[in-house]
């Protein structure tokens, strides 16, 4: 398979790759894409199609309604995949400010919609949008400029660490107060990542990693229920029927699945015992449907994705458009943790945190959220192409 497919040269560092890959696209990543996408109707088809309000009562609504979120991100994604990197650049600052205010707004009462203890969702008549999913975006996007603005003065610890850092802990605290803790785990992590990658100096990266873990630690124990979610995860079966009862269900669905699962269509889990099996848990859905070969698969799909997001910004390294690179290490390095972490609860590796698994959870606010971020990967992927008559 011929992916995006001729590798630069020394003669081509500056100038870019030959004029024949113009048209060309990463067709290894937008295959992935586009599995994970079917995979993930499939699988939201299985875990819903029982919900019904009858007993075993057939619902197509849930599907139908992911579908429509489907086809409405890949027109996100074709959109975005035109739009001008420069743009970007220089809205970085203005995105990360609006998105700080819509996690103001969110809290505002009368204005965010509370769903089960946790206010973080605006309604705008029949549509729910979470501020918290295109935040994590602008925070790559923003990032990703400073890191290019700055990059001079990485090696200083307030230009390397303090700057970015104090931008963090206000998006974080906004986060906790709604609360939403998987987010500021999320974005949290893939910053950090972003700074190593992007040059700062390894001792101030060591301290901004103790900082974080113990600021974390603090947060955990100062907040009972984050603490009983920690307590329940490392040993879920001292109250199987309440802090418990999550994990201990998603285990057995993997139990049952063994190697091969019980069959598509056929997990018993999804139908009487797995809370939120549709989105925070599908892939204990998949482990019982389709088994340790089904689970397989999806690792290697999004282990797939990130390798693409990194070859695209090494190609774009190559030729010296660095917001690119950090942008692309950026958006992959988003989805990759995201989907590590939603991987890590269902396995019962890491506590409960609410997140989903992007591109194939049901959830319509972070399905379109994760197009947007794959629309900026394309463009990037677009932009390192070299335009029409350019030179060899």
């Amino acid at each position: 398979m011929n992916t995006v497919v001729h590798s630069l040269g020394n003669s081509q560092a500056v100038k870019g790759p030959p004029a024949q890959d113009i048209k060309q696209v990463d067709i290894l990543l937008v295959g992935t894409v586009l599995v994970l996408l079917t995979f993930g109707l499939v699988m939201v088809y299985s875990a819903t199609v029982a919900s019904g309000s009858q007993e075993l009562e057939v619902n197509f609504s849930p599907v139908l309604s992911h579908l429509a979120h489907i086809l409405l991100g890949v027109v996100l994604v074709i959109a975005l995949r035109f739009s001008r990197l420069e743009w970007w650049e220089r809205l970085s600052k203005p995105l990360l400010v609006a998105s700080i205010l819509s996690l103001i707004i969110v809290l505002l009462p009368g204005i965010g919609v509370n769903v089960n203890g946790s206010t973080r969702w605006i309604a705008m008549g029949a549509v729910r949008v979470q501020p918290a999913e295109l935040a994590k975006i602008f925070m790559v996007v923003y990032v990703a400029s400073y890191l290019v603005r700055k990059n001079h003065a990485l090696s200083e610890f307030t230009h390397g660490i303090v700057m970015v850092g104090t931008v963090m802990v206000a998006m974080a605290i906004l986060l906790l107060l709604q609360p939403d803790f998987g987010s500021v785990v999320v974005i949290s992590l893939t910053v950090m990542a972003m700074l190593f990658l992007g040059g700062v100096r390894l001792w101030h990266f060591t301290l901004c990693v103790v900082f974080a873990v113990t600021a974390l630690a603090i947060l955990v124990w100062i907040e009972p229920y984050r603490l009983q979610r920690i307590m329940s995860f490392l040993n879920p079966w001292s109250d199987p029927f309440d802090t418990g009862f999550q994990l201990i269900q998603a285990l057995i669905a993997f139990g049952r699945g063994e190697w091969l699962g019980v069959g598509l269509g056929a997990s018993i889990q999804k139908l009487y015992y797995l809370p939120h099996a549709s989105n925070d848990f599908l892939l204990a859905v998949i482990a019982e449907e389709l088994g340790f070969i089904g689970v397989l698969v999806v690792v290697v799909l999004f282990g797939v994705l990130l390798w693409r997001a990194f070859v695209i910004a090494r190609r774009a390294d190559r030729v010296g458009m660095h917001f690119a690179a950090r942008l692309a290490e950026g958006i992959g390095l988003l989805l990759a943790i995201q989907a590590m972490i939603n991987m890590g609860v269902n396995m019962g590796l890491l506590p409960t945190k609410g997140l989903t698994l992007p591109l194939m959870s049901y959830g319509g606010s972070s399905l379109l959220a994760t197009c947007f971020a794959l629309g900026l990967l394309f463009a990037v992927e677009r932009a390192i192409q070299p335009r029409p008559g350019a030179e060899r």
